[in-house]
Protein backbone atom coordinates (compact mmCIF):
# COMPACT_ATOMS: atom_id res chain seq x y z
CA UNK A 1 0.00 0.00 0.00
CA UNK A 2 1.41 3.44 -1.09
CA UNK A 3 0.38 6.16 1.20
CA UNK A 4 -0.03 9.59 0.22
CA UNK A 5 -0.23 11.97 2.98
CA UNK A 6 -0.24 12.29 6.93
CA UNK A 7 -2.89 12.26 8.98
CA UNK A 8 -2.24 14.07 12.28
CA UNK A 9 -4.89 12.85 15.38
CA UNK A 10 -4.73 14.20 18.86
CA UNK A 11 -7.55 13.66 21.57
CA UNK A 12 -8.65 10.41 23.81
CA UNK A 13 -7.18 6.92 23.09
CA UNK A 14 -10.65 5.37 21.48
CA UNK A 15 -11.49 8.34 19.21
CA UNK A 16 -7.70 8.60 18.31
CA UNK A 17 -7.69 4.57 17.83
CA UNK A 18 -11.16 5.54 15.32
CA UNK A 19 -8.84 7.54 13.31
CA UNK A 20 -6.23 5.80 13.10
CA UNK A 21 -8.35 2.51 11.59
CA UNK A 22 -9.80 5.19 9.06
CA UNK A 23 -6.20 6.58 7.77
CA UNK A 24 -4.86 3.32 7.48
CA UNK A 25 -8.07 2.02 6.00
CA UNK A 26 -7.64 5.17 3.02
CA UNK A 27 -3.89 4.31 2.25
CA UNK A 28 -2.79 7.43 4.79
CA UNK A 29 0.08 7.55 7.14
CA UNK A 30 -1.38 7.90 10.90
CA UNK A 31 0.68 10.36 13.25
CA UNK A 32 -0.85 10.25 16.64
CA UNK A 33 0.57 13.35 18.98
CA UNK A 34 -0.01 13.08 22.92
CA UNK A 35 -3.01 15.08 23.98
CA UNK A 36 -1.52 16.74 26.40
CA UNK A 37 0.69 18.61 23.65
CA UNK A 38 0.85 22.27 24.25
CA UNK A 39 -0.89 24.64 21.33
CA UNK A 40 2.46 25.22 19.96
CA UNK A 41 3.88 21.60 19.95
CA UNK A 42 0.75 20.67 17.72
CA UNK A 43 1.55 23.53 15.41
CA UNK A 44 5.18 22.65 15.35
CA UNK A 45 3.73 18.89 14.13
CA UNK A 46 0.91 19.76 11.67
CA UNK A 47 3.76 22.25 10.12
CA UNK A 48 5.81 19.55 9.13
CA UNK A 49 2.85 17.19 8.41
CA UNK A 50 1.23 19.86 6.11
CA UNK A 51 4.55 20.24 4.21
CA UNK A 52 5.87 16.54 4.05
CA UNK A 53 4.70 13.81 2.00
CA UNK A 54 5.28 10.16 3.76
CA UNK A 55 8.33 7.85 1.78
CA UNK A 56 6.67 5.73 -1.04
CA UNK A 57 7.01 2.52 1.61
CA UNK A 58 5.78 4.17 5.17
CA UNK A 59 2.90 3.06 6.26
CA UNK A 60 3.12 3.85 9.80
CA UNK A 61 4.89 7.14 11.88
CA UNK A 62 6.02 7.59 15.45
CA UNK A 63 6.84 10.79 17.35
CA UNK A 64 9.63 9.65 18.96
CA UNK A 65 9.64 9.73 22.94
CA UNK A 66 10.58 13.58 23.53
CA UNK A 67 12.71 11.52 26.68
CA UNK A 68 16.21 13.04 26.10
CA UNK A 69 14.54 16.24 23.48
CA UNK A 70 12.66 17.36 20.95
CA UNK A 71 10.57 15.02 19.40
CA UNK A 72 11.49 13.29 15.37
CA UNK A 73 8.75 11.60 12.76
CA UNK A 74 9.88 8.43 12.37
CA UNK A 75 8.57 6.60 9.34
CA UNK A 76 8.15 2.78 8.82
CA UNK A 77 6.69 0.08 6.31
CA UNK A 78 3.64 -2.54 7.23
CA UNK A 79 6.29 -4.99 6.99
CA UNK A 80 9.08 -3.61 9.79
CA UNK A 81 6.04 -4.36 12.26
CA UNK A 82 4.22 -7.36 11.31
CA UNK A 83 7.25 -9.41 10.71
CA UNK A 84 7.47 -9.29 14.64
CA UNK A 85 3.61 -9.93 15.11
CA UNK A 86 3.86 -13.92 15.23
CA UNK A 87 6.70 -13.05 18.31
CA UNK A 88 4.80 -10.93 19.83
CA UNK A 89 2.10 -12.88 19.76
CA UNK A 90 4.28 -15.74 21.35
CA UNK A 91 5.80 -13.28 24.02
CA UNK A 92 1.85 -12.12 25.00
CA UNK A 93 0.29 -15.36 24.40
CA UNK A 94 -2.59 -13.75 22.87
CA UNK A 95 -4.37 -13.82 20.05
CA UNK A 96 -7.71 -12.42 18.35
CA UNK A 97 -9.66 -13.47 21.14
CA UNK A 98 -7.98 -11.77 23.86
CA UNK A 99 -7.74 -8.56 25.39
CA UNK A 100 -4.02 -6.56 25.59
CA UNK A 101 -4.41 -3.61 28.09
CA UNK A 102 -2.68 -0.13 26.60
CA UNK A 103 -2.11 2.33 29.53
CA UNK A 104 0.15 4.70 27.12
CA UNK A 105 -1.79 7.00 24.76
CA UNK A 106 -1.72 6.36 21.24
CA UNK A 107 0.90 8.69 20.88
CA UNK A 108 3.30 6.38 22.31
CA UNK A 109 5.06 3.74 19.59
CA UNK A 110 4.08 1.31 22.18
CA UNK A 111 0.53 1.13 21.86
CA UNK A 112 0.56 2.06 17.96
CA UNK A 113 1.62 -1.23 17.42
CA UNK A 114 -0.46 -2.89 19.21
CA UNK A 115 -3.15 -1.05 17.18
CA UNK A 116 -1.20 -2.02 14.13
CA UNK A 117 -1.03 -5.62 15.12
CA UNK A 118 -5.03 -5.49 15.87
CA UNK A 119 -5.68 -4.00 12.52
CA UNK A 120 -3.52 -6.30 11.29
CA UNK A 121 -6.45 -9.28 12.30
CA UNK A 122 -3.51 -11.14 14.17
CA UNK A 123 -3.37 -9.00 17.48
CA UNK A 124 -5.52 -8.95 20.61
CA UNK A 125 -8.23 -6.87 21.02
CA UNK A 126 -6.62 -3.21 21.94
CA UNK A 127 -8.29 -2.42 25.88
CA UNK A 128 -7.72 1.59 25.85
CA UNK A 129 -8.30 3.96 28.33
CA UNK A 130 -12.36 5.91 28.50
CA UNK A 131 -10.51 8.90 30.05
CA UNK A 132 -6.87 10.19 30.62
CA UNK A 133 -6.12 7.12 32.70
CA UNK A 134 -6.02 3.18 31.78
CA UNK A 135 -8.11 2.26 35.22
CA UNK A 136 -8.97 -1.05 36.29
CA UNK A 137 -12.39 -1.18 35.05
CA UNK A 138 -10.75 -0.33 31.62
CA UNK A 139 -8.76 -3.24 31.78
CA UNK A 140 -10.87 -5.81 33.63
CA UNK A 141 -11.28 -8.11 30.48
CA UNK A 142 -7.38 -7.76 29.66
CA UNK A 143 -5.61 -11.31 29.05
CA UNK A 144 -2.54 -9.01 28.51
CA UNK A 145 -0.55 -6.03 29.26
CA UNK A 146 1.52 -4.13 26.88
CA UNK A 147 3.17 -0.89 28.71
CA UNK A 148 6.14 0.41 30.83
CA UNK A 149 7.20 -0.63 33.81
CA UNK A 150 5.30 3.05 35.85
CA UNK A 151 2.25 1.64 33.79
CA UNK A 152 2.24 -2.36 34.83
CA UNK A 153 3.32 -0.78 38.83
CA UNK A 154 0.26 1.19 38.79
CA UNK A 155 -1.89 -1.57 37.35
CA UNK A 156 -0.66 -4.32 39.89
CA UNK A 157 -1.26 -1.40 42.67
CA UNK A 158 -4.80 -1.31 41.59
CA UNK A 159 -5.33 -4.60 41.50
CA UNK A 160 -4.23 -6.96 38.59
CA UNK A 161 -7.37 -7.90 36.48
CA UNK A 162 -8.36 -11.58 37.50
CA UNK A 163 -7.41 -12.83 33.57
CA UNK A 164 -4.13 -11.36 32.76
CA UNK A 165 -1.77 -13.83 32.50
CA UNK A 166 1.42 -12.14 30.75
CA UNK A 167 2.91 -8.64 30.22
CA UNK A 168 4.88 -7.03 27.84
CA UNK A 169 7.06 -4.50 29.03
CA UNK A 170 9.16 -1.91 27.70
CA UNK A 171 9.97 2.03 27.23
CA UNK A 172 12.52 2.22 30.50
CA UNK A 173 14.19 0.07 32.87
CA UNK A 174 12.11 -3.19 35.13
CA UNK A 175 12.82 -3.13 38.42
CA UNK A 176 13.44 -6.94 39.63
CA UNK A 177 11.07 -6.46 42.48
CA UNK A 178 8.83 -5.32 40.24
CA UNK A 179 9.27 -8.03 37.79
CA UNK A 180 8.76 -10.40 41.06
CA UNK A 181 5.53 -8.05 42.14
CA UNK A 182 3.79 -9.54 38.81
CA UNK A 183 4.69 -13.00 38.77
CA UNK A 184 3.63 -13.85 42.33
CA UNK A 185 0.15 -12.42 41.02
CA UNK A 186 0.83 -14.85 38.46
CA UNK A 187 1.84 -12.98 35.50
CA UNK A 188 4.64 -13.73 33.05
CA UNK A 189 6.83 -10.87 32.26
CA UNK A 190 8.54 -10.64 29.08
CA UNK A 191 10.51 -6.84 29.21
CA UNK A 192 12.01 -5.87 26.47
CA UNK A 193 14.40 -2.88 24.66
CA UNK A 194 13.76 -1.00 21.94
CA UNK A 195 13.79 2.23 19.94
CA UNK A 196 11.06 3.92 17.78
CA UNK A 197 13.77 3.96 15.21
CA UNK A 198 14.62 0.01 15.52
CA UNK A 199 11.42 -1.40 17.06
CA UNK A 200 12.23 -4.38 19.05
CA UNK A 201 15.91 -5.19 19.58
CA UNK A 202 16.40 -7.31 22.47
CA UNK A 203 13.82 -8.87 24.79
CA UNK A 204 14.14 -10.88 28.73
CA UNK A 205 12.27 -13.40 29.75
CA UNK A 206 14.25 -13.70 33.41
CA UNK A 207 17.88 -14.30 32.27
CA UNK A 208 18.59 -11.31 30.79
CA UNK A 209 18.07 -9.44 27.78
CA UNK A 210 18.94 -10.96 24.67
CA UNK A 211 18.47 -10.79 21.17
CA UNK A 212 15.06 -10.23 20.21
CA UNK A 213 13.70 -13.18 17.57
CA UNK A 214 15.29 -11.77 13.72
CA UNK A 215 17.72 -9.61 15.25
CA UNK A 216 21.14 -9.47 15.19
CA UNK A 217 23.17 -7.66 17.88
CA UNK A 218 27.12 -6.28 17.54
CA UNK A 219 28.52 -3.95 19.63
CA UNK A 220 31.40 -1.41 18.21
CA UNK A 221 33.65 0.76 20.29
CA UNK A 222 30.91 0.69 23.07
CA UNK A 223 28.10 1.51 20.75
CA UNK A 224 25.39 -0.82 20.03
CA UNK A 225 24.59 -1.74 16.36
CA UNK A 226 21.58 -3.87 15.00
CA UNK A 227 21.07 -5.81 11.96
CA UNK A 228 16.97 -6.20 11.73
CA UNK A 229 14.14 -6.61 9.57
CA UNK A 230 11.92 -4.04 11.86
CA UNK A 231 14.23 -1.53 11.29
CA UNK A 232 12.23 2.29 10.30
CA UNK A 233 12.58 3.78 6.85
CA UNK A 234 13.92 7.30 8.67
CA UNK A 235 12.17 10.32 9.77
CA UNK A 236 10.20 12.03 7.81
CA UNK A 237 11.93 15.62 7.88
CA UNK A 238 15.43 17.17 8.43
CA UNK A 239 15.86 18.28 11.77
CA UNK A 240 18.47 20.43 13.55
CA UNK A 241 21.72 19.00 14.82
CA UNK A 242 22.40 14.98 14.17
CA UNK A 243 19.84 12.34 14.20
CA UNK A 244 20.10 9.40 16.31
CA UNK A 245 19.13 6.89 13.87
CA UNK A 246 22.91 6.25 11.69
CA UNK A 247 23.18 3.53 9.26
CA UNK A 248 25.99 0.93 8.23
CA UNK A 249 24.46 -0.89 5.31
CA UNK A 250 22.39 -3.72 6.58
CA UNK A 251 23.25 -2.46 10.21
CA UNK A 252 22.26 0.42 12.27
CA UNK A 253 22.07 2.27 15.88
CA UNK A 254 20.60 5.08 17.63
CA UNK A 255 24.09 5.34 19.63
CA UNK A 256 22.55 3.64 22.78
CA UNK A 257 25.90 1.92 24.51
CA UNK A 258 25.65 -1.01 25.41
CA UNK A 259 28.04 -4.27 26.37
CA UNK A 260 27.43 -8.26 24.99
CA UNK A 261 28.66 -10.73 26.75
CA UNK A 262 28.20 -14.32 25.63
CA UNK A 263 25.18 -12.85 24.33
CA UNK A 264 23.66 -11.27 26.93
CA UNK A 265 23.10 -7.15 26.49
CA UNK A 266 23.36 -4.66 28.76
CA UNK A 267 22.91 -1.32 28.18
CA UNK A 268 24.50 1.57 29.33
CA UNK A 269 22.20 4.72 28.06
CA UNK A 270 23.09 7.27 24.88
CA UNK A 271 26.06 8.29 24.46
CA UNK A 272 25.41 11.80 24.30
CA UNK A 273 23.75 11.40 27.87
CA UNK A 274 27.45 10.59 29.27
CA UNK A 275 28.46 13.33 32.55
CA UNK A 276 31.73 14.52 32.10
CA UNK A 277 33.28 15.19 35.08
CA UNK A 278 36.78 16.28 35.94
CA UNK A 279 38.61 13.28 34.22
CA UNK A 280 35.65 10.88 34.81
CA UNK A 281 32.96 9.78 32.16
CA UNK A 282 29.96 8.77 33.95
CA UNK A 283 26.63 6.84 32.48
CA UNK A 284 23.64 7.82 33.97
CA UNK A 285 22.07 4.45 33.70
CA UNK A 286 24.58 2.65 35.97
CA UNK A 287 24.08 5.27 38.76
CA UNK A 288 20.17 5.17 38.41
CA UNK A 289 20.22 1.27 38.56
CA UNK A 290 22.02 1.47 41.83
CA UNK A 291 19.64 4.56 42.90
CA UNK A 292 16.24 2.07 42.15
CA UNK A 293 17.55 -0.26 43.97
CA UNK A 294 16.96 1.28 47.49
CA UNK A 295 13.60 0.87 49.16
CA UNK A 296 11.80 3.69 48.96
CA UNK A 297 13.43 4.70 45.46
CA UNK A 298 10.33 3.91 42.51
CA UNK A 299 12.37 5.60 40.07
CA UNK A 300 15.67 8.17 39.57
CA UNK A 301 17.43 10.33 36.64
CA UNK A 302 20.92 11.46 37.23
CA UNK A 303 21.97 14.19 34.80
CA UNK A 304 24.95 16.76 34.67
CA UNK A 305 24.75 19.70 36.57
CA UNK A 306 27.57 22.30 35.13
CA UNK A 307 29.96 23.36 37.46
CA UNK A 308 33.17 25.11 35.65
CA UNK A 309 36.09 23.64 36.27
CA UNK A 310 35.14 20.32 36.53
CA UNK A 311 32.80 20.38 34.08
CA UNK A 312 29.05 18.98 35.75
CA UNK A 313 28.41 16.92 39.30
CA UNK A 314 26.11 14.41 39.04
CA UNK A 315 23.05 15.31 40.55
CA UNK A 316 19.98 12.97 40.99
CA UNK A 317 16.30 13.50 40.99
CA UNK A 318 14.56 10.44 43.21
CA UNK A 319 10.55 9.65 42.97
CA UNK A 320 9.90 8.38 45.92
CA UNK A 321 7.56 4.96 45.66
CA UNK A 322 4.13 4.44 47.94
CA UNK A 323 5.84 3.26 50.90
CA UNK A 324 7.94 6.54 51.38
CA UNK A 325 10.87 8.16 50.44
CA UNK A 326 14.56 6.74 51.84
CA UNK A 327 16.19 9.73 53.91
CA UNK A 328 19.40 11.66 52.24
CA UNK A 329 21.71 9.42 54.66
CA UNK A 330 20.53 6.75 53.29
CA UNK A 331 20.89 7.36 49.60
CA UNK A 332 24.34 8.67 50.18
CA UNK A 333 25.10 5.65 52.43
CA UNK A 334 24.47 3.32 49.17
CA UNK A 335 25.73 5.65 46.66
CA UNK A 336 28.86 5.44 48.81
CA UNK A 337 29.11 1.70 49.06
CA UNK A 338 28.04 1.03 45.61
CA UNK A 339 29.36 3.72 43.02
CA UNK A 340 33.04 5.37 42.67
CA UNK A 341 33.41 8.67 44.15
CA UNK A 342 33.21 9.93 40.68
CA UNK A 343 30.08 8.71 39.79
CA UNK A 344 28.00 9.68 43.35
CA UNK A 345 25.52 12.41 42.72
CA UNK A 346 26.80 15.53 44.65
CA UNK A 347 22.75 17.17 44.47
CA UNK A 348 19.75 15.20 45.59
CA UNK A 349 16.66 16.33 44.38
CA UNK A 350 12.86 14.78 45.01
CA UNK A 351 10.12 15.01 42.86
CA UNK A 352 7.51 13.10 40.65
CA UNK A 353 9.07 12.58 37.38
CA UNK A 354 7.87 14.10 34.25
CA UNK A 355 6.92 11.63 31.71
CA UNK A 356 6.72 11.14 28.11
CA UNK A 357 3.33 9.92 26.21
CA UNK A 358 4.63 6.20 27.16
CA UNK A 359 5.36 6.65 30.68
CA UNK A 360 8.95 7.18 30.24
CA UNK A 361 10.99 9.70 32.81
CA UNK A 362 11.53 12.62 30.72
CA UNK A 363 15.12 12.98 31.25
CA UNK A 364 15.56 16.20 29.56
CA UNK A 365 12.49 18.13 31.46
CA UNK A 366 13.44 16.23 34.44
CA UNK A 367 17.11 18.00 34.57
CA UNK A 368 15.38 21.75 33.70
CA UNK A 369 12.89 21.33 36.19
CA UNK A 370 15.57 21.07 39.15
CA UNK A 371 17.79 23.34 37.57
CA UNK A 372 15.20 25.25 36.87
CA UNK A 373 14.40 25.62 41.05
CA UNK A 374 11.17 24.03 40.60
CA UNK A 375 11.70 20.56 42.04
CA UNK A 376 12.85 20.37 45.64
CA UNK A 377 16.23 20.17 46.82
CA UNK A 378 17.10 18.00 49.35
CA UNK A 379 20.92 17.80 49.42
Amino acid sequence: MTAHRFVALRGPARTVFAGVSAAHAAGDVPLVVDERASAAQWDTVRAVVDGTRPHPDAVWATLTSGSSGAPRIVQRTAASWAASFPAIADLLDAGPGDAVALPAPPASSLTLFSLAHALDGAGPRPLLPHGHVLTAEDAASATAFHGTPHALRALLEAGAPRRLRTALVGGSHLDPRLRRQAEESGIRVAAYYGAAELSYVAIDTGDGLRAFPGVELDVRDGELWVRSPYTALGYAAASDGPEPLRRDGDWATVGDRAELTDGRLRLLGRADDAILSASATIVPEEVESVLRAIPGVRDAVVFALPRGRVGALVAAVIEPSADGMPDLAQLRRTADERLAPAHRPRRWFVADLPRTASGKAARAETARRATAGEVDRIG
